[in-house]
């Protein structure tokens, strides 16, 4: 990727949008019937299925239980035709793990998992198709599937990737501009209350970028959970409409 201008002296990128400008998202809940909660979420290019089951009883091993909490499992996978890289993924791979563990750790801050002791939450993600901001795409789109079960959460928590192309804030960063060099980082939010549920580098950021980095994730996080509540607002209305309620 080297020698390609990710940012353009007019301020556009590779894509034709602004440095704080998000991908469009189109999402849709209850996609899958057998699932308690589905969700298929685009952003930009990135293309995520998101499934839920439960809140269950605790299958496998019982020392795993929590007399006070749910248990919250995660499984983060990607289709074998998902990159044009074409490589095998192994389920269970080192990267596959990291992410279901992030994804875990992200969740256990948002759902109110003290309502359902003894028991198990299971999130399943999948990415179909993948253009950057993998982390990201499957946290909003696990978002709307943890919704769509009724499962209640502090907030939304929502996800972006940013980064810095000549000291600018890039939100919401495709595979172009993740894999072109750029100093980036992956935040969780629940925005009402400012909480961050994750901060994910995956690569040496210096401490002067920090901070305008946090800044432009947090508030593409922002965006990003307007979004999604047009998303359930729509959803609500159209199955209020075939149930035939006001």
């Amino acid at each position: 990727m080297a020698g390609i201008e990710l940012l353009s002296d007019q301020g556009y990128r590779l894509d034709g949008r602004k440095a704080t400008e998000l991908r469009k998202v189109q999402a849709r809940l209850g996609v899958f019937a057998q699932a308690d909660g589905s969700a298929y979420l685009e952003q930009g290019n990135t293309k995520v299925l998101a499934v839920v089951y439960g809140p269950h009883e605790m299958r496998g091993s019982r020392s795993r239980t929590l007399h006070d909490r749910a248990v919250i499992n995660c499984q983060y996978s990607m289709a074998t035709f998902s990159t044009a890289e074409r490589k095998r993924r192994p389920h269970g791979d080192r990267k596959s793990t990291e992410m279901s563990l992030h994804l875990k750790q992200t969740f256990e801050a948002a759902v109110m998992t003290q309502l359902f002791p003894r028991s198990q939450i299971d999130i399943y993600v999948k990415i179909l198709q993948s253009d950057g901001g993998n982390y990201s795409v499957c946290v909003n789109a696990a978002t709307l599937a943890v919704i769509d079960a009724g499962i209640p959460m502090r907030d939304y928590v929502c996800a972006c990737t940013v980064g810095f192309v000549d000291e600018t804030p890039l939100a919401d960063l495709c595979y172009a501009e993740e894999s072109g060099g750029v100093s980036s980082l992956a935040l969780a939010l629940l925005p009402r209350g400012g909480q961050i549920a994750l901060v994910q580098m995956d690569a040496r950021l210096h401490q002067d970028h920090l901070e305008a980095l946090i800044e432009a994730a947090t508030t593409a996080c922002k965006g990003v959970s307007k979004v999604l509540d047009e998303v359930v607002r729509q959803h609500l209305q159209e199955a209020s409409v075939l149930t035939g309620e006001d």
